[in-house]
């Protein structure tokens, strides 16, 4: 996936969830059922996309959003960076998290 791919994924007014990871990071395939059971929970409101970030094409990516550690998870809206942050949530902490945010952009 390309940057500009990926940053028109994120313009829309839809969330997007963007999961920066890696095959061989235990803590990121933890994160792999959680994500799938928060993107089925919350279906309607938000997009998860998943990044290898030790894919050739993603590097550049990973280099852009200037990723240091995996699992990173950073929420976009409208091209904006909503939320970020790296290791192992609970899907309940995940739904909260996005819920948090959706309250927030209502305002």
């Amino acid at each position: 996936m390309t940057i500009s791919d990926l940053q028109a994924l994120i313009s829309g007014e839809r969330f997007v969830l963007v999961d920066f990871y890696a095959n061989w990071c235990g803590p990121c395939k933890a994160m792999h059922p959680v994500l799938d059971s928060v993107q089925d929970q919350m279906a309607s409101l938000v997009d998860v996309v998943r990044i290898d970030i030790d894919h050739p094409e993603n590097s550049m990516l990973a280099d852009y959003f200037r990723i240091h550690a995996v699992p990173t998870l950073i929420l976009f809206r409208e091209s904006r960076q909503l939320w970020r942050a790296s290791g192992v949530m609970s899907p309940q902490e995940l739904i909260n998290e996005l819920k948090r945010q959706e309250r927030i952009e209502m305002y």
